[in-house]
């Protein structure tokens, strides 16, 4: 795991050029994590081979959420707006994207979730760490990455950074 997000890291890095750009999107898989180990507890069910190919796909689709809303913060930023300014409306404006990302793939893992027929112990608890931690990713996506923004921001020449 340790090496696989390492790779990830170096494909961030070089699709960003920026190592707190990188940094910023793979704070993403702990907000994600969260609510998969939080949705296993919740239900009674063990971390298994199922479950662990359910964080992958978890964290795939977190990284995409965190590159979505950090691309647009760097646009923001580069158009010479106030740190301040941009944290709240990237978060707005990327607000239906990350819903409609996080919503769609938890409606369509209900089904699995709530499945009890033949098959189901492999497709119930990959489904939960799914569905639990895109619950979280989704809303600490558009709260902590936005706050957190201010601290890894690139410093941009003529750029008001919005201290004041």
């Amino acid at each position: 795991m340790p090496v696989t997000l390492f790779l990830v890291f170096l494909l961030l890095y070089s699709a960003f050029n920026s190592m707190r750009s990188s940094v910023l999107i793979l704070l993403n898989i702990p907000l994600a994590l969260v609510g998969g180990v939080a949705a296993l507890a919740f239900t009674g069910q063990n971390l298994s081979a199922p479950a662990s190919v359910g964080f992958i796909a978890l964290f795939g689709i977190a990284l995409s959420n965190g590159m979505v809303l950090v691309t647009l913060l760097n646009q923001l930023r580069r158009e010479g707006r106030a740190l301040d300014e941009l944290c709240t409306e990237g978060a707005c404006l990327r607000l239906r994207a990350v819903l409609m990302t996080a919503s769609t793939t938890r409606l369509g893992l209900i089904p699995l979730a709530l499945a009890t027929g033949t098959g189901s112990e492999v497709q119930r608890p990959l489904a939960t760490v799914v569905i639990g931690g895109l619950t979280t990713s989704m809303l600490l996506t558009l709260l902590v990455i936005p706050a957190v923004y201010r601290w890894f921001a690139v410093p941009v020449e003529g750029v008001p950074d919005g201290a004041s």
